[in-house]
């Protein structure tokens, strides 16, 4: 490992740290190195507040040193007047001349023109440093600026014998197939992620809440694909407790609160494309699908997923609903007591 992928890898992991607080944002890490020693380091915290290169430079006690120094950030510095000001004039209004970036932001209203206004200013930029890494760090951003739609994350738990439900249940509400461990991953999961969704069925069966119980954070955007308008009025998800949108073919009344919102497609056109387009009018970066069958098996039919997140608990059913069919590379797994994690990118 070089010394600029050194500093660019501890970019990425303050990175990480905004993961699922950042949105519509990317996540941005940024240190200041002077000497091959850090003397400053920041990250993006959240969306309307100061960005990595703002942070990392306001961490810097000898300021004295930024003139001698070199600033490390994962993602282009933007160049545009947003929430914030331009981060490309902060660096050189500081002195700072040498800049290694890990990768260029396609977003518009900088792609390049951040690296453009550095050189300009007679700055030493490098970028390319750790580049693939620097965008799967943020693949939900690119993803959705380069796609147009969010970055889809199917997730499911299936029995040893593959099934994801009993054929009927005595109750309206799940029946759990992995354990409290593997659940409280799952709520992980939404708390990273901007919105979580259902079909129709999921919702008549087990009336699911979609929100953050057993992990803190903020719970995500509850999607709700409800055509024909069967979602009894007592469901969790109509509780209006959550941001939440209905995909449906009939008309509402427009709700008292405006954390519901119904969203009016044609029920003959392609629902998962219908979706895609939807989310990305909300600006909504990533999307849980967490069932059911028909749901997740149409989006993967029209090809529009990103991973396939799969917990397979220690039981079986004999009969039932089978798990949803789908071809991906296999990149993650892990045991999880009496559960196996295996986590599937589309291939």
């Amino acid at each position: 490992m070089t010394i600029h992928q050194k500093y660019i890898q501890r970019c990425i992991q303050l990175a990480q740290n905004g993961l699922g607080t950042t949105y519509p944002n990317p996540m941005v890490g940024s240190v200041i190195v002077h000497n091959n020693r850090i003397i400053g380091e920041g990250w993006h915290y959240e969306s309307g507040k100061p960005h990595a290169e703002v942070n990392a430079i306001a961490s810097v006690k000898k300021t004295s040193l930024l003139k001698e120094s070199t600033i490390y950030v994962s993602l282009e510095p933007c160049s545009h007047f947003g929430k914030t000001p331009p981060c490309s004039d902060l660096i050189i209004a500081k002195g700072i001349k040498k800049v290694v970036i890990g990768t260029i932001d396609i977003f518009d209203k900088v792609s390049g023109a951040g690296v453009q206004k550095l050189i300009s200013a007679g700055c030493d930029v490098t970028v390319g440093v750790l580049e693939k890494e620097c965008m799967d760090l943020n693949k939900r951003f690119f993803t959705f600026h380069s796609k147009k739609r969010p970055y889809i994350i199917l997730k499911w738990a299936e029995t040893k014998d593959g099934y994801i439900a009993p054929f009927s249940s005595k109750k309206r509400e799940p029946v759990w197939i992995s354990n409290t461990y593997s659940r409280q991953i799952a709520h992980k999961w939404r708390a990273e992620e901007q919105a979580i969704l259902a079909g129709n069925q999921t919702v008549l069966k087990d009336n699911p809440k979609l929100t953050i119980r057993d992990w803190s954070g903020k719970n995500p955007i509850r999607i709700v694909i409800d055509l024909s308008g069967k979602t009894p009025e007592d469901s969790f998800v109509l509780d209006q407790t959550v941001q939440t949108i209905i995909i449906t073919s009939k008309k509402h009344k427009k709700p008292s609160s405006n954390t519901l919102i119904y969203e009016v497609v044609d029920s003959q056109k392609c629902i998962p494309e219908e979706v895609c387009s939807i989310l990305h009018k909300y600006n909504i970066q990533s999307v849980i699908i967490e069932g059911g069958l028909h749901t997740i098996q149409s989006f993967i039919d029209k090809n529009l997923w990103d991973e396939a997140r799969v917990f397979t608990g220690n039981t079986t059913f004999g009969s039932g609903t089978k798990a949803p069919v789908y071809k991906g590379e296999m990149i993650f797994e892990e045991k999880i007591t009496t559960d196996i994690l295996k986590i599937y990118l589309n291939d």
